[in-house]
Parts: structure tokens; C-alpha cells; sequence
């Protein structure tokens, strides 16, 4: 009998809860896939562009200690970035440089600035839009990686991450979206070349 109430109970609690057989419920939520596809529908900034970028190329380049000069291995890994940078031209990316723990804050906060900035002007150069890649920031010793007061060239880095949309750029979603699947496509079928681990030795600064 017991059983039978609590059963008889669960029921009652089941069609407060939902209504009779059929009615879709007042708390219904989209599922996550169909809800993100709305958002990239509604805004085009919520599409994960970032992830794409994160997942087709290495986002980050190193560097020697006290040191803004690109070594050969960075320049095969910003190579890389331009080329898939180059296929999205009403995407916006920011560069953001760090260094180690080693020297002042503000000496640190410069040579990150001008890290970053070699990023950029590498980037332009492989034919990249100035206008894509205009903003750079420095985080100086702020954000380390390894969190360790000696040289660590983990921490002596830039980082390329998507920021947004160009303001005058046609939505992505406006009838457009084909070509951009298609170049995805084209380029997922092209062989890319190896980034060679190169000398990860370091000099003497952050």
C-alpha cells in the first residue's frame, strides 16, 4: 500500500511538474547545440571563431630571454597564423605579450609591447591586414604560464586569440557563410607544413 501511495505521489508531482501527456513544459530549454546555433544566428560574435583559430594553428610563439627578435621556429608557427588569418578577412585578432619574472614590471610591460609587436609586423608581412591585427597589448611578468620567479621561456611569449568581427564586414551568416565553410574546407585538405622544434635554447632578462 505504501509503495502504491509513493508511487501515486511521484505521478502527481510528475504532472504539476510537466502537465498531461503531450504539453511541452513552461521550464523547456533548447539543447546546448541547437541553442548555440541560435546565438551565432543572433550574434554573429558568439560563433566560436576562437576555437577554429586555437584548433587549426598554434596560437602562441616564445622567446629568448630579453628578447623581441623571432627565432625560425616562430616564424614557422606565425606563418601558419597569417595563412589561416588571411582565409577570414572580417575577423579581428589580438596579440598579447608576456614575458618572464625576470627585471622590473615596466621593463617587462615594454618588452612585451614590442614582442607583440614584432608578432604584428611579422603577420602584416605575410599578408595579413593592417586592420585585422592593429590592436596589441602587453601583459608584461603579470600572467606567466609557470608561475616561477627565474627565466622561463614558457612565459616569454605572445598569444594571437580572436577578438571579433570588423565593424563593416557583411554578417557572416547574410548569405556568405557558404564561402567560408568552403574555404574551411579547402584549407582542411591542404597539406601544412611541419613546425620544426627548433633551438628552445635561451640567452641571459623576461
Amino acid at each position: 500500500m505504501f509503495t502504491l501511495l509513493a508511487g501515486c505521489a511521484g505521478l502527481q508531482n510528475t504532472i504539476e511538474s510537466y502537465g498531461e501527456a503531450g504539453k511541452i513544459p513552461d521550464n523547456y530549454r533548447w539543447g546546448s547545440s541547437t541553442a548555440n546555433n541560435i546565438s551565432c544566428h543572433v550574434d554573429r560574435n558568439t560563433c566560436d571563431m576562437g576555437a577554429k583559430f586555437h584548433n587549426a594553428v598554434p596560437d602562441t610563439v616564445t622567446f629568448a630571454f630579453n628578447s623581441a627578435q623571432l627565432d625560425a621556429q616562430a616564424m614557422a608557427i606565425l606563418s601558419r597564423q597569417a595563412e589561416f588569418i588571411r582565409q577570414f578577412p572580417e575577423v579581428r585578432f589580438k596579440v598579447f605579450g608576456h614575458t618572464d619574472a625576470v627585471g622590473s614590471n615596466g621593463y617587462n610591460y615594454g618588452l612585451g609591447q614590442r614582442r607583440a609587436n614584432a608578432v604584428v609586423a611579422y603577420l602584416i608581412s605575410q599578408g595579413v591586414s593592417k586592420r585585422q591585427v592593429k590592436a596589441v597589448v602587453s601583459y608584461g611578468e603579470t600572467r606567466p604560464v609557470i608561475n616561477t620567479q627565474d627565466e622561463e621561456r614558457r612565459n616569454r611569449r605572445t598569444v594571437t586569440e580572436v577578438s571579433g568581427f570588423m565593424d563593416d564586414a557583411p554578417l557572416i551568416l547574410d548569405g556568405k557563410y557558404a564561402q567560408v565553410i568552403y574555404r574551411e574546407y579547402v584549407a582542411a585538405a591542404t597539406p601544412k607544413p611541419p613546425v620544426e622544434a627548433g633551438d628552445l635554447a635561451t640567452a641571459s632578462g623576461g
